[in-house]
């Protein structure tokens, strides 16, 4: 354990801007060509028949359209650049990438245990929602404006958004949009919390820390 929680050295490359820059490179690449869609996109079938296991990670960076890629971008940018000042360049993109890559690699699991194999995901929300829960985590104390007009604590806006993409998941609205994936990018958080900083985010925002 204390292999797990040993720190990194700190260091600030202003990885969120990267990222940003990654995410839009790879969305004017799919304009231009939208056979990269499918091939970076993450496809059930595609992974299991043909191998292109790649997909699990590529399709975090695929985006489709420009307002999903700017949902994803604003709040990357919002939550992940405050996070990124705070625990360091190197825990944050080992934060992204692992959570983004397992929200790919759980929600295949997910589609091949269902069924669901004429499903196209992509998408950098799963990773954005795992910066949004260590986000609060960090500053619990923070508000966030949603919309720029109500506000809304830091963990109050989790649990809320929590609440809502089970309602959605269970209930089977709104088919299009990933809420697994979402819930999955919060639960990789939660226990990346436990394991690595030894904290609970419960016990930050309703109690001692």
């Amino acid at each position: 354990m204390s292999i797990l929680r040993k720190p990194f050295r700190y260091a600030n490359w202003n990885t969120t801007f990267i990222l940003i820059g990654i995410n839009l490179a790879v969305f004017l690449l799919t304009e231009w060509n939208d056979n990269f869609v499918a091939y970076l996109s993450l496809n059930p079938v595609l992974v299991t028949k043909y191998h292109w296991y790649w997909q699990i990670f590529t399709y975090q960076f695929v985006h489709g359209g420009m307002g999903h890629l700017l949902s994803n971008m604003i709040g990357l940018f919002f939550f992940g650049f405050t996070l990124e000042r705070r625990i360091g360049s190197k825990e944050f993109l080992l934060v992204y990438l692992l959570s983004g890559t397992l929200c790919g690699l759980f929600s295949l699991i997910i589609y091949l245990a269902t069924g669901t194999m004429k499903v196209m995901l992509m998408g950098a929300s799963g990773a954005v929602f795992a910066i949004l829960l260590m986000y609060a985590v960090f500053f619990p104390r923070s508000t966030i404006y949603l919309w720029w007009i109500i506000p809304v604590p830091a963990p109050l806006l989790i649990i809320g958004y929590a609440a809502i993409e089970t309602f959605y998941m269970v209930s089977g609205r709104n088919q299009g949009v990933a809420h697994s994936t979402h819930l999955i990018g919060f639960a990789i958080a939660w226990i990346y919390c436990l394991v690595r900083f030894g904290v609970n985010p419960l016990k930050v925002w309703f109690g001692r820390r």
